[in-house]
């Protein structure tokens, strides 16, 4: 062989080590441990902002189907999905064994859900379902398969005072929205705009709240942050020269204190502006996506929440914003104002010291992050024809 030709050929094999070489070394870094990486694209658009309370439109370069899921005011409104006891799951199990069920009596930390939907179910972590033994919200995000056996559920009480059986089952909680769902024929979607009719609806605990149940884990500091929003909202009530109601002065439910009509007033005062701006946005922004929001109390960012799509998002913003609202309804004080710079660097730093995952094959995958002043978690589908995030939320420590 010319000795020429075979040199070309040593190093035209070589580069392509290289070039391989780099490859894999840049994957690596992508995918290193750490680190949530949502959909590339995402940007932040200027705030809507009322009082202390500032959000930031987020958009995706990419929506994702989701009409498939079912979100939980879906399925208890239809009766489809079932949340009980632990102790009253016996008599729901399709097959004689499932492993996952200990019919031994209620537990504070662990509710029992059948989807008897043909759509897999979405759970939010943060939405409270009212009844049992106390009222409880959901531990983390996840995804029941559709036509499920009963699953353990992961929970944390939000209600302290209590531990005396009202209904066998759990409901949505006694307030209610004006229902923002998609308006464009989406599948799944509950009909309805801003204005219209009212349906009962599951609460998203405030921010403060879901940092308790999200980050820490701990059922003593859910407990204490329930009873000092509750102190806060009687302190609110009396600034507003309003007596205050002895349920709302006497309860230890977190459900019950949202659901007092003089808080609610003080809620929708903050809410329902941002509410039916950023409703009218959404539809404007339709074509690029709006899929977030990043929200920020007196002048601070604290949170996060990004969907796959327009119409998930569309479908929790109601009481999304009033989560948020009721945050800042207890909060106030004067800040400086955050840009919107400040929130898309926010959304962009998304690396980490810790990653932990959980994962059920085939139907989701759960991570949480760790990172310098902030932890981040990313629930993504397994389910086939997927394989995104659901929703990605993010907390400033």
């Amino acid at each position: 062989m010319n000795p020429r030709v075979f040199s070309v050929k040593i190093f035209l094999g070589l580069m392509a080590l290289v070039i391989v070489s780099g490859l894999v070394l840049t994957d690596q870094r992508q995918a290193r441990a750490g680190e949530v990486t949502p959909a590339p694209g995402y940007k932040v658009l200027e705030p809507i902002r009322h009082g202390n309370l500032t959000v930031f439109p987020v958009v995706a370069a990419k929506s994702y189907p989701t009409g498939e899921f079912l979100t939980l005011d879906e399925g208890l409104r239809s009766g489809e999905v079932i949340v009980t006891e632990a102790g009253n799951a016996q008599g729901l199990i399709r097959r004689r064994y499932v492993p996952s069920i200990r019919n031994n009596g209620a537990q504070v930390n662990t509710l029992v859900l059948i989807n008897n939907s043909k759509r897999p179910l979405l759970l939010l972590a943060g939405e409270v379902v009212t009844g049992g033994h106390q009222d409880r919200v959901i531990g983390k995000d996840r995804i029941v398969p559709p036509e499920s056996e009963p699953v353990d559920l992961n929970v944390f009480c939000v209600e302290p005072g209590r531990w005396v059986g009202t209904s066998e089952n759990f409901n949505a909680s006694g307030a209610t929205y004006a229902n923002a769902g998609p308006a464009h024929g989406s599948a799944g979607g509950v009909g309805g705009s801003i204005g219209g009719p009212s349906v009962p609806s599951t609460l998203m605990v405030q921010p403060s709240v879901r940092a308790k149940v999200m980050a820490d884990k701990n059922q003593q500091m859910v407990w204490d942050e329930v009873r000092k929003q509750q102190a806060s909202e009687v302190v609110e009530v009396q600034a507003a020269g309003a007596p205050v109601p002895t349920e709302l002065a006497q309860t230890t439910s977190y459900a019950k204190v949202m659901e007092n009509e003089e808080v609610k007033q003080q809620v929708d005062a903050v809410a329902a502006p941002i509410e039916r701006n950023y409703q009218s946005l959404i539809g404007q922004l339709r074509d690029r996506h709006a899929v977030g929001v990043v929200v920020a109390v007196n002048g601070r960012i604290i949170w996060a929440d990004i969907f796959a799509s327009t119409d998930l998002l569309e479908k929790y913003w109601p009481k999304l914003v009033r989560s948020y609202a009721s945050e800042a309804v207890v909060t106030r004080a004067k800040g400086s104002e955050v840009s919107a710079s400040q929130a898309q660097e926010f959304l962009a730093d998304m690396e980490g010291r810790k990653e932990t995952i959980e994962s059920e094959p085939g139907v989701y995958r759960h991570t949480e992050v760790n990172g310098d002043g902030f932890k981040a978690f990313a629930l993504t589908s397994l389910l086939p024809k997927t394989g995104f995030d659901v929703h990605v939320a993010k907390m400033a420590e």
